[in-house]
């Protein structure tokens, strides 16, 4: 989705959404961000071509719809305006019911035409006009053996056929306040080539110059697929469970506390938690984990995974507007929006790029006639190939094409990048620092140690758990659930409240007790010789100790062990590999820091505050970029403060709506594989970059020199355009990891990895 900066209207009007039919290419929502930027009163401009929608706030005081939609139509596209965001996202992606793929009206001649899945290129408009002005072109060729007059004629009639819809949005470009389109550089090279007594390279122009757009057709279809694919992943009905009984009910009117049952072959409904049962469950439609994993009770299940084998109860946690499926939908939208700086550059350039190729043209057309002499026909023509040479739809295509091709392989990985800023940074980074626990470790801590300070241990692990009740911290949590392993009652506490980088205090049984790091509680009350040894010992263990005490008194150590998650060592490898650095951000003590980071092969800066990590990563910019991988809210500010926030998948949403890439897989692996996933998007971009430059340049000088034609200048065009395309798609067969580099079919360099 692509924001677009408008001034902003007058009035608090809810914002307008509008289902434009036939917006489905990078260039198709360039030309409407033009448009629309150009009338006053519009702001918060955002778009998708994924969707086909366009978002704006519009003060109908300054620009009535009217007038806008007039204008869309303008340009060739057909505006429905819809009610809200959710039937936006319902329609745009789901809505199957019209055979043709499009409402009743007219496009006005668009040719970036995205067939419906399973309807043949033929059977579309622009399939037709490919197939239409081929025959005529057959039958004026034809025509030539019998009688060459009536062959210019059918030459004529098919370069007639296939300008008229170009011409009719180039008039409607111009008009709207972008006279410079590719659509009226091809139509003033077509019918200047008639003008000149070339027709048939003229038909041949624009025959050529439909099939580059019924490729470019289905190359976008191919990207939009994508989404569609994951908008169907969850059914649409769920069997809910009642009284002891299940009713089959819509899977959308699911809500939040209702348990519903899976049965073997049947997908999950809704994000949920196992109540009953254990099963293998598929999430590779999800998160692109190929193997099934094992769940059962107490267990987390995503919206869309397979059950293979045994009958589950889910308990619903998240409604389906809300669900994992509903959220990677909308992190691939808005990843549209955050352009690439590759991308900004390229839409700066073809702004200026195109203008320069009209005066070029004329010049080689006028200058030498009007004031050396020359012959008029030689030099006109050179003028028409070089708008033909000078048509940016390779350029154009090269960086958005690579960058959505690359975000949907990442998707199908489970690697969310929420834009191709982010891809694009990702890939440069110098550094990665990771958060520890969650993140480097499994969160999966266990309680190994309770130790009481007179008290019995039952006691100290009872008022500890007390303590921590209702936190959502993995080390809270390990406590919990070791009291509740011990069968003890756990008393209710009050006040509880969280003091950052230290601990945590709440009141139990009528007095303040707190869990505080060793170092804390150190600095506020004396703490035995003997006992800090017994930390010490613990904590160089890779054990995190903490202490229960009061305001007066230690009254207990609790020591967890958290293991590092068992792809940790060998990512980290990975990354140093592949010229990253490395460095372990933690809150934890020093001694229990070194302790991971040394078996894991990293730096560690232990003993943390969250404004500590802020200190430390904006040090770290100052030598290269730096992400910051982390899964606690405590990870937020960190997340943002580096140049790329990378949130695992089972983090907090503040976490996850604070991070550039999500990684639903929970894989320290998949750390490297978004470096490396970026690091090919960018070398295919440059590759295209410089193959569409320089196959324009090498046709500019044999347009001078003379040796080019029309249909060569066009086919150039169209098979420049068609190589880009494919090789941008390419990304979409990207698989990570390691992988021989072999050459494409293109014979350009293939992408690492894909």
């Amino acid at each position: 989705m692509t924001t677009s900066p408008s001034a902003p209207p007058t009035g608090n009007a809810p914002p307008l959404i509008y289902l434009v039919d036939g917006m489905d290419c990078a260039s198709c929502v360039q030309k409407v961000e033009q448009m629309v930027d150009r009338l006053p009163g519009t702001a918060d401009v955002k778009t998708s071509f994924a969707k086909q929608t366009l978002r704006l706030q519009l003060d109908e005081g300054q620009t009535s719809r009217s007038v806008l939609e007039k204008n869309l139509r303008s340009l060739g596209y057909t505006p429905s305006l819809l009610e809200t965001v959710q039937s936006a996202q319902s329609k745009a992606a789901l809505d199957t019911s019209d055979p043709s793929g499009h409402g009743e009206e007219d496009h006005a001649g668009h040719v970036h035409e995205v067939l419906p899945a399973g309807m043949p290129w033929y059977r579309g408009k622009q399939g037709k006009l490919v197939i239409s002005s081929g025959i005529l072109l057959a039958l004026a060729w034809g025509f030539g053996f019998i009688e060459p007059r009536l062959s210019v004629y059918g030459y004529i009639a098919a370069t007639v056929l296939g300008v008229w819809p170009l011409a009719k949005q180039a008039y409607a470009s111009a008009r709207l306040g972008d006279p410079f389109s590719i659509n009226m550089l091809v139509s003033l090279a077509a019918i200047g080539a008639v003008a000149i007594g070339q027709a048939a390279e003229g038909a041949v122009v624009v025959f050529f110059f439909a099939i580059g757009e019924l490729l470019e057709g289905v190359a976008a279809g191919r990207a939009r697929a994508g989404i569609q694919a994951l908008s169907a992943l969850a059914p649409k009905t769920a069997l809910l469970i009642e009284d002891g009984n299940t009713r089959e009910v819509p899977a959308d009117s699911l809500q939040v506390g209702q348990t519903v049952q899976v049965r073997p072959g049947g997908r999950v409904p809704a994000d949920g938690i196992i109540t009953a049962g254990t099963s293998n469950l598929d999430d590779s439609p999800v998160t692109g984990e190929s193997m099934p994993v094992s769940k059962t009770v107490g267990d987390s299940v995503f919206a869309g995974s397979i059950n293979t084998d045994g009958v589950l109860s889910i308990q619903v946690d998240k409604e389906a507007s809300d669900n994992t499926i509903a959220r990677i939908i909308h992190l691939v939208e808005e990843a549209e929006g955050s352009k690439a700086a590759t991308a900004r550059f390229i839409d700066r350039f073809s702004r200026s790029y195109t203008p320069g190729v009209v005066l070029v043209s004329a010049l080689v057309a006028l200058v030498p006639p009007l004031f050396f002499g020359a012959e008029w026909y030689p030099w006109l023509y050179k003028g028409i190939t070089l708008l033909l040479i000078g048509c940016p739809c390779a350029l154009v295509l090269s960086v958005p094409a690579a960058i959505t091709s690359g975000i949907s392989a990442g998707t199908r990985r489970g690697l969310l990048i929420k834009g191709g800023a982010a891809l694009e940074t990702i890939g440069t980074v110098k550094t990665v620092a990771f958060d520890k626990t969650g993140t480097l470790t499994a969160g999966k801590p266990r309680v190994t140690d309770v130790l009481g300070v007179g008290l019995a241990e039952s006691e100290v692990l009872r008022l500890a758990a007390a303590v921590e009740a209702g936190s959502s911290h993995p080390l809270a949590q390990a406590i919990a659930k070791e009291a509740a392993g011990a069968n003890l009652s756990v008393p209710t506490s009050q006040d509880a409240k969280a003091i950052a980088g230290k601990g945590v205090t709440a009141t139990v049984e009528g007095r303040s007790l707190f869990i505080s790091s060793p170092k804390h509680a150190a600095s506020t009350l004396s703490v035995n010789p003997d006992l800090l040894n017994r930390l010490t010992a613990l904590e160089e263990e890779g054990k995190t100790a903490v202490v229960l005490h009061s305001a007066q008194e230690v009254l207990g150590v609790l020591a967890i062990r958290d293991e590092p998650r068992v792809d940790a060592r060998e990512a980290i490898a990975r990354l140093k590999a592949m010229g990253v650095s490395t460095v372990m951000l933690t809150g934890d003590n020093a001694r229990t820091g070194r302790a991971i980071a040394a078996g894991l092969g990293l730096d560690v800066q232990a003993e943390l505050l969250p404004e500590d990590k802020l200190r430390l990563i904006a040090e770290l910019k100052k030598h290269g970029g730096v992400a910051m991988v982390g899964d606690g809210i405590n990870d937020a500010p960190a997340l943002a403060q580096a140049d790329v926030g990378i949130a695992m998948g089972g983090g907090t949403d503040v976490a996850l709506e604070t991070a550039d890439a999500a990684l639903l897989r929970e894989r320290v692996g998949d750390v490297a594989d978004l470096v490396q996933l970026s690091r090919d998007t960018m070398t295919n971009i440059k590759w295209n970059i410089a193959f569409a430059l320089g196959l324009k340049a090498i046709f500019l000088v044999t347009t001078l020199l003379g040796y080019t034609t029309l249909w060569m200048a066009i086919l150039a065009d169209t098979g420049a355009t068609a190589i880009v395309t494919a090789n941008a798609l390419r990304l979409l067969g990207w698989k990570g990891g390691s992988v021989k580099k072999t050459a494409s079919p293109s014979g350009l360099p293939a992408t690492p990895g894909a």
